[in-house]
């Protein structure tokens, strides 16, 4: 009957190990903007909270191994004290992918979100319920519901770059939590009408038919461009040029989208590595596109000729 039991404790040991968590996310909590008057522990607690809530959740059905998981970092600068446990912050996501036969890991996200107030007692609970969003108190409830759809945003993303438009669930998760955000004083970032960079915005690129090129993108960029350059440079490489030239055909529908500004945020430096050593020729076609499709870091881009 001991064996028997070992066995199975074995098995079960083994089951979860094969369906471990989808992230490998450090979360780190900031708050050296705020006064001497300020009990900093707390952030320190909520540190430890975040890292939970995201790295011991379950945020797909899918079995992830411990080498699949999503490498992430998630950087809450509290930068204002508005009393009543209430702050005032700034949310940095980054997000990679690893490239096929390489230790390099390519980098699918990289956003700052200005537009977060939250409410937080040191210890409380990080809830997040799918079908009740917004929670008892929309102001604690903006916290997780703001770290929730940018998991689910790198989720989408994750899922794009390995397979045609395999994404859309996530990026669906993301749109439900917009539609059901919470909503009160102080409460941004999740409406339409309060600017042209914010969590709607994005999400609103990402379903849009408008721009379902860009998850081809995605896609190609890398599955038949990064992963295929161990194996032959040039090919991966005139895959990346294939994405350059579609996502000029996204910028002539739609210019100044966000979920292109987003794009180059993440790509700018990869791809100036890309096209540094491309023949003349390559490197002028991509220095013209890369200096038009991403006007902020055009001057980069130059400098490569």
């Amino acid at each position: 009957m001991g064996k028997h039991l070992l066995a199975f404790c074995l098995c079960l040991v083994a089951s979860l190990a094969a369906r471990a968590q989808e992230f490998r996310a450090n979360v780190s909590v900031q708050a050296a903007q705020l006064g001497t008057n300020v009990e900093k522990r707390i952030f320190n607690t909520l540190q430890t909270a975040l890292n939970e809530f995201i790295n011991g959740r379950r945020w797909t059905d899918d079995a992830f191994t411990q080498g699949e998981r999503i490498e992430c970092n998630f950087l809450l600068n509290v930068t204002q004290d508005l009393g009543n446990n209430t702050y005032r912050a700034s949310l940095t996501v980054q997000a990679a992918r690893p490239v096929y036969n390489t230790n390099y890991n390519s980098s699918i996200l990289n956003i700052q979100d200005n537009n977060l107030v939250f409410r937080y007692v040191e210890f409380q609970p990080m809830e997040f319920n799918e079908q009740r969003i917004s929670g008892n108190d929309p102001l604690a409830s903006n916290l997780t519901a703001v770290v929730a759809y940018y998991c689910y945003i790198i989720l989408g993303l994750d899922y794009d770059s390995f397979s045609p438009r395999g994404g859309d669930n996530y990026f669906k998760k993301a749109l439900n939590i917009v539609n059901n955000a919470p909503d009160g004083k102080d409460v941004s970032g999740w409406k339409a009408f309060e600017g042209n960079r914010n969590r709607y915005w994005l999400q609103d690129n990402l379903l849009n038919v408008k721009f379902a090129r860009f998850h081809d993108v995605m896609y190609t960029y890398h599955r038949l461009g990064l992963d295929q350059m161990y194996d032959d440079m040039n090919k991966g490489r005139a895959a990346v040029m294939n994405c350059l030239n579609m996502l000029m055909g996204i910028h002539e529908d739609q210019p100044n989208s966000m979920v292109m500004q987003s794009f180059f945020n993440a790509k700018n430096d990869e791809l100036m590595k890309l096209f540094a050593k491309a023949p003349p020729q390559e490197k002028m076609r991509a220095i013209q596109m890369l200096s038009v499709l991403d006007v902020p870091n055009a001057n980069k881009y130059q400098q490569m000729k």
